[in-house]
């Protein structure tokens, strides 16, 4: 924090520019730390706040426009890359798209408070060909409540940060321990999480071939095939295997209660 702050007066909006803009197309970058600290800059006159409110929030829906012009072209493809990058892909699919789903365009209102939903949301919207002058102004609505609700606190409460700055910096080695700590518990964490959605693997699989090979054969009247997908259902060009039924996967729960006894169940997914 110490070393933000001194980096936000040097060089300021530059610097609360790149960041803002590097965190809306799904790099790991804070932020919201980085709003919360210029607006504490901002209010011992070293930075003018409105402008980090304007800056902050033109630098955040910038990020966002390229997202939702990538995922309108892309597709899934991008989707799926930016959940590579999670511990479990389909999870992160299911995740932001339930949302979309649910809430509809809200769901841009408060996306950025929720870390995973808010690199989602803007190509998810794309994909879903959400109209460009909507996801404009609901995008926009959310960076301005995202960004000036970080920047505010930091301005109110700029003595209590300064504060907690002393502190750290007076701990010194302490506080790097203490960093240091956290983040090896962290990396065990997500390894842990990693290898546990890696059982995931021996859920029995079937090439598409065997399945149409199936199809053909009497061994059709007692197979269900069932299209569970969470994201590319809802696309207007989107195609379902014939005799296949539909099962909604933010619904699993009511939908396994009808499915008919004695049958083999085929899934497939995005």
């Amino acid at each position: 924090m110490t070393n933000l702050l001194s980096s936000l007066s040097h060089h300021g909006y530059l610097l609360l520019g790149l960041v803002c803009f590097a965190e809306a197309v799904g790099l790991p970058l804070p932020a919201a730390l980085a709003i919360l600290t210029a607006g504490a800059v901002a209010a011992y006159g070293d930075l003018h706040l409105y402008l980090v409110f304007g800056i902050g929030t033109l630098a955040m829906v910038s990020g966002d426009v390229i997202l939702y012009f990538m995922g309108r072209i892309s597709g899934w493809a991008l989707l799926g890359l930016l959940c590579r990058l999670s511990a479990n892909p389909e999870t992160c699919i299911l995740r932001s798209a339930e949302y979309f789903y649910r809430r509809g365009k809200q769901t841009l209102l408060f996306a950025k408070f929720i870390p995973g939903i808010n690199t989602m949301s803007p190509p998810l919207a794309g994909s879903m060909k959400m109209r460009l002058g909507d996801f404009l102004i609901y995008d926009a609505l959310g960076a301005i409540f995202y960004v000036g609700a970080y920047s505010l606190a930091g301005y109110l409460f700029s003595d209590a940060l300064r504060a907690i700055t002393r502190g750290l910096h007076s701990a010194g080695f302490a506080a790097e321990v203490i960093f240091a700590i956290g983040l090896a518990a962290y990396a065990l964490y997500r390894i842990w999480v990693y290898r546990k959605y890696r059982l995931l693997d021996v859920i029995p699989r079937i090439p598409a071939e065997e399945l149409a090979r199936r199809l053909a054969s009497d061994a059709v009247k007692n197979m269900l095939i069932a299209d569970v997908r969470s994201h590319g259902y809802y696309d207007a060009d989107s195609e379902r295997i014939a005799g296949s039924i539909r099962i909604e996967p933010n619904n699993l729960i009511e939908e396994v209660k009808h499915l008919p006894k004695g049958q083999e169940i085929y899934l497939y997914c995005t």
